[in-house]
């Protein structure tokens, strides 16, 4: 089965985005990944909710919500009603991370739990038959275009075996410095969908870059 492709808006042209979502919305990729940091959980700030509804509207794939933010707890509603299909939380953000993940899911939403890359999987032995999706980071989030942690080919077979012997079967997304030269062995390492930045908005044919994602 071909790989999930989700582009990150976080690289796209932000004077140009209405371009480059109908580039997307043409194009073979299946969602739209949307980076949400708040400047403590990650050094960096992104996408506030004016934008979001704006995305939402002109976008005709699924939003794909990433929450880099401490307390995503407070948002989780308001995301899905701005258009979130799926919504990932930071396992290090959340205390209660059952709750978190059941909220999500009541909201109507598909619910995700992302890793940073010093997080054991283990982390997730007791939540990963209640999720629908884990996202492994494959570089540290708060900033596009870094480079690919090599480990995480490593992690992502590891939680495959855990998947496994739980008998659990949420997606697995990897995201971080995702491109054309280490996307056949993420995949071949148990990834299913791919988040990719840098490596699509920068290249000289997007769409054609995000097929040849699509096609491996």
């Amino acid at each position: 089965m071909p790989p999930l492709i989700a582009p990150s808006l976080l690289s796209a042209d932000f004077l140009n985005l209405g371009k480059d979502i109908d580039m997307i919305n043409r194009s073979e990729a299946d969602w739209f990944h949307l980076d949400i940091m708040d400047g403590v959980f990650v050094p960096n700030i992104s996408f506030g909710f004016p934008l979001i509804e704006k995305i939402a509207e002109k976008a005709q794939k699924p939003l794909d919500v990433h929450l880099m933010i401490i307390d995503p707890d407070r948002y989780i509603h308001r995301f899905r009603e701005y258009g979130a299909a799926i919504i990932s939380v930071h396992y290090e953000t959340c205390p209660h991370l059952h709750r978190t993940i059941d909220e999500i899911k009541k909201s109507g939403a598909k619910a995700g739990v992302a890793l940073n890359p010093h997080s054991p999987v283990s982390l997730l032995t007791h939540i990963i038959k209640d999720v629908d999706l884990v996202l492994i980071m494959s570089v540290n989030p708060g900033f596009g275009g870094q480079k690919f942690i090599e480990e995480s080919y490593a992690k992502l077979q590891e939680l495959c075996e855990l998947r496994e012997k739980k008998n659990a079967r949420p997606l697995v997304q990897v995201d971080g410095g995702v491109d054309l030269s280490n996307a056949s062995k993420l995949i071949g390492s148990g990834a299913n969908a791919l988040v990719s930045g840098n490596a699509i908005f920068h290249s000289s044919d997007p769409a054609e870059t995000i097929r040849r994602m699509k096609n491996l």
